[in-house]
Order: structure tokens, then C-alpha cells, then sequence
């Protein structure tokens, strides 16, 4: 018993790269580096775009902001351990290091999450009403629903991270991933875990599995919507305006639900095809979504051209 309780008090956690890669780590470690330096410069860059050009202050562009914020405090959360592992092999990360790391990657999460519901809304209202548009979304309603997001993920997680601290752990505990991840450090238990996990399955259900499906609902609205439009030309404008919020969906649901396969049925897959899942779930929106807003959003690439060509002539 008692080397149970310095265990739940001293616990050792250590983290898992690719396994058998070791000596390939400072060369893995690159195109990582690249992803995650390209990945801050285009958040940073949208950020910025929007900051300077008072034409962009508009709902829209707002919501995209709280987007490119959240995917820098992704990156930022899952960077450490990731090239302490791929720089130092360096694998062992203190428990409430390992806490911290936890409850910030799965906040950030799921302010993602609601952050793409929040935009297909503000969609939906600009192809519903167009003429009330602004009215509708004004920069209070905008305000209010950027604290409910943020407060809903740090409520959320925060009880997750003490039912985890009351347990107790081998003194000893091996992770599947270079991060630490709620149902991963559950695995890691000696004591009864069942608590926690409902409660993990309860935060999915009420924030990523209703947004999905109030993500869903919109599109339908916003369809309906479009088919009513009498111009052909005039519905296909309007849902132009979507493709690339589709585009941001597809890049953070579908890393996340191939993950959730990944763990519930490869049990017989290698290890580091659950890392590579893991990574891709974690890597790729904060990536793909400038890029995407980049190239299909005609006035952010326009004044991001504006700017390389103001730079170049000086």
C-alpha cells in the first residue's frame, strides 16, 4: 500500500516518440520543426492581416481570429515534449507537468471545436439575413460568445484534471504518445478509474459531439437556405463563402475521428501508427487552416500579396 501512495504522489511519467527511430530523431525531428514553424507564421500572419486592415474588422474575420489564436496555443502546448523527445530523448515529464500539458491541449481542443460551430452560424446568419448581418453580430454579441467558448473548455477540463490527480498511479508509467492525453493517462491507473472515465465520455458528448452535430444542423440550414436563392449564380457565390470553413472542418474532425479508431479497434497496430495519428490530430489544423484561409479567402491572400509586394518594393 505504501508504495502506492508515493507512487500517486511521485509518480514517473515517460513519453513515446517512434520507437526504433531513435537514431533517426535529430532528421524526424525537421519536417516537424518545419510544421510547426510554418503552422505559428501563418496563425501569427492571419493574426496580423487582420489586426492592420481595418476592412477585415468584420465578424467574420473576428471568428477567424479566435481560430488562429486557438491553433497557436496548440502548437505552443504540444511543443515542449515534442522536441524534448525528438532533440534530447528526453522522456520523462513531471506528473502535474504532464497535468498542465493535459488540460491545455484538450481546452484548446475544444475552443477549436466551438469556434468552428461559431463560425458556421456566423455563416448561416450572413446568407440568411445579408442585410442584417452586422446588426445581428455585433462586436458585443461577438465578445460574449468568444468568453462562452473559452469558459465552457476551461470548465469542462478542469474536473477531469482532479479526478486524475486523486488517483493512483505505478511509480513508473509509460504513455503512448510525446503528449499527454486524458484517456492516455487513464490507462496508466492502479486504482478504479470509472469515474473518470464517464466523465472524460461526458466532456466529448457536451462539447465535441454536440458541436458536430449543431455543426451538421447549420450546414443543413445553410443549404436549405442557399437552394432558395433564385439566382444560380447567386447560390454558388454564397456557398463559395463556405468552402473554406468545410475545409477547416474536415482538417479537425477528420484527424480526430481517424485517432478515435485508431485507439478503440488497432489494439494490434504498431505503436507508432498511434503516434502518427496523434501527431497528425495535433499538427495538422493548426497548419492546413491558414493555408486554407490564405489561398481561398480572397481578401485575406489579396492583402497578404498586398504586403509581399509593399515589402518587396522597399
Amino acid at each position: 500500500m505504501s508504495v502506492f501512495n508515493n507512487s500517486a504522489l511521485y509518480p514517473r511519467f515517460l513519453l513515446t516518440g517512434l520507437s526504433g527511430f531513435e537514431s533517426r530523431y535529430g532528421l524526424i525531428s525537421l519536417p516537424i520543426f518545419l510544421v510547426y514553424a510554418t503552422s505559428i507564421a501563418g496563425n501569427i500572419t492571419i493574426l496580423f492581416i487582420i489586426r492592420t486592415e481595418s476592412s477585415l474588422h468584420q465578424p467574420m474575420y473576428y471568428f477567424l481570429s479566435m481560430l488562429a489564436l486557438t491553433d497557436l496555443g496548440l502548437s505552443t502546448t504540444t511543443l515542449p515534449t515534442m522536441f524534448s523527445i525528438f532533440w534530447f530523448h528526453a522522456r520523462e515529464i513531471p506528473f502535474n507537468a504532464c497535468l498542465v500539458q493535459m488540460y491545455f491541449i484538450h481546452v484548446f481542443s475544444i475552443i477549436e471545436s466551438a469556434v468552428l460551430l461559431a463560425m458556421a452560424f456566423d455563416r448561416f446568419v450572413a446568407i440568411r439575413e445579408p442585410l442584417r448581418y452586422a446588426a445581428i453580430l455585433t462586436n458585443g454579441i461577438i465578445i460574449g460568445i468568444g468568453l462562452a467558448i473559452a469558459g465552457r473548455a476551461l470548465a469542462l477540463v478542469f474536473p477531469a484534471s482532479f479526478l486524475l490527480k486523486r488517483l493512483q498511479y505505478r511509480a513508473v508509467n509509460i504513455l503512448s504518445y510525446p503528449f499527454c492525453l486524458h484517456q492516455d493517462l487513464i490507462k496508466t491507473t492502479v486504482s478504479s478509474r470509472w469515474v473518470s472515465s464517464i466523465y472524460g465520455l461526458m466532456v466529448v458528448i457536451c462539447s465535441m459531439g454536440l458541436d458536430s452535430m449543431l455543426l451538421l444542423l447549420s450546414y443543413v440550414l445553410i443549404l436549405g437556405t442557399v437552394l432558395r436563392i433564385a439566382s444560380k449564380a447567386e447560390r454558388v457565390k454564397a456557398f463559395n463563402t463556405c468552402i473554406s470553413h468545410i475545409c477547416a472542418v474536415l482538417t479537425f474532425y477528420t484527424p480526430m475521428i481517424g485517432l478515435s479508431m485508431i485507439r478503440r479497434y488497432g489494439q494490434h497496430a504498431s505503436p507508432i501508427v498511434h503516434v502518427l495519428m496523434a501527431n497528425i490530430y495535433l499538427l495538422v489544423p493548426p497548419l492546413m487552416n491558414p493555408v486554407v484561409y490564405s489561398v481561398k479567402t480572397k481578401q485575406i491572400r489579396d492583402r497578404i500579396l498586398k504586403k509581399l509586394k509593399k515589402k518587396n518594393k522597399i
